[in-house]
């Protein structure tokens, strides 16, 4: 397990250092730049104006001085000033993540947690099987905005128990997160009920559950203490990966709900040709991704001890 974690560590490492100098390069490509956004802004800007400012941001300098003057600073725990915000990268980004975190993360466990109980049913009763297929294709079927919409005229605007959207408190309101998160969630929650259904029919035919069978166990011992671990693998690689898109942030989700996060923000920052901001939150959720990724694995180890070995 160490050597394992210490290994993926590693790799993170390489994996955060490349892609913060491709999408370094990308952005360099992009046409203008800040200064070329500010003079189109403020026409009263000369090209001597123009010149003295590239030289104060280092734009004037070559690429490569750029881009290790720029990942220096990363690593010094320097992020750097927004253009676009006129505010520390860092404090955009504390914000916007929290936010993102409390409806990504809260609508992640719940759409996890009823996908599951949805397929163990499946698994375990064939005839709500059909019953629980419906709701995984109405699930994947429904486009978020528009199931968004629908909640904000039924809760919101009819019977006015939730708020249409924003946040209170730095997104820590709860009467705020209702609807967001339930707009996630069922979204999400058709993809592990498919998979753990699938998972756990398949797993109910082993060996050694005919083995607990036949030793007196009771259904619920042999799907929870027996088929569950087994079956769970494929599901948590699932999430895993779903955390990591939810950390970039639900942009359409946020946008119909008027939330402040990470995918609003990531789309401001590329619009405006924001550079700091755009790299760093880029790099950001890439970090957010592979350590979901790492979680699910050390928790797949923790299920199957045969891997442990691995």
């Amino acid at each position: 397990m160490t050597r394992l974690l210490a290994s993926r560590l590693a790799q993170i490492a390489v994996t955060l250092a490349i892609l913060s100098f491709c999408a370094f390069a990308l952005i360099a490509l992009m046409p203008g730049d800040p200064i070329e956004v500010a003079i189109a802004g403020d026409p009263r800007l000369t090209g001597e104006d123009a010149q003295r400012m590239r030289a104060l941001h280092g734009l004037d300098r070559p690429f490569h001085e750029r881009y290790l003057a720029w990942a220096g600073g990363l690593i010094r725990g320097e992020f750097g000033y927004s253009r676009l915000f006129a505010q520390p990268v860092a404090s955009l980004l504390g914000p916007a993540l929290l936010s993102t975190l409390a409806l990504a993360g809260t609508a992640l466990l719940i759409a996890l947690a009823l996908g599951v109980a949805l397929g163990a049913l499946a698994a375990s009763r064939p005839r709500a099987a059909p019953a629980v297929d419906g709701i995984a294709v109405m699930g994947q079927a429904m486009p978020t905005f528009w199931l968004g919409i629908l909640l904000i005229i039924l809760f919101a605007v009819t019977l006015g128990w939730l708020p249409a959207g924003g946040a209170a408190d730095a997104g820590t309101g709860l009467a705020y997160l209702v609807l967001p998160v339930a707009t996630l969630a069922i979204a999400h929650l058709a993809a592990y009920a498919r998979h753990s259904a699938a998972s756990l029919e398949a797993t109910l035919t082993e060996p050694w559950i005919r083995t607990a069978r036949a030793r007196g166990a009771s259904e619920r011992v042999v799907l929870l203490r027996h088929a569950f671990p087994n079956a769970a693998l494929p599901v948590l690689q699932i999430a895993a990966l779903d955390a990591g898109a939810l950390a970039g942030g639900a942009l359409v989700t946020e946008t119909v709900f008027a939330r402040p996060g990470m995918g609003k923000l990531l789309y401001d920052a590329v619009m405006g040709n924001d550079t700091n901001l755009a790299l760093v939150a880029l790099l950001l959720v890439a970090l957010v991704t592979m350590l979901a990724t790492l979680g699910a694995d050390l928790a797949q180890r923790l299920l199957d001890p045969r891997l442990r070995e691995k």
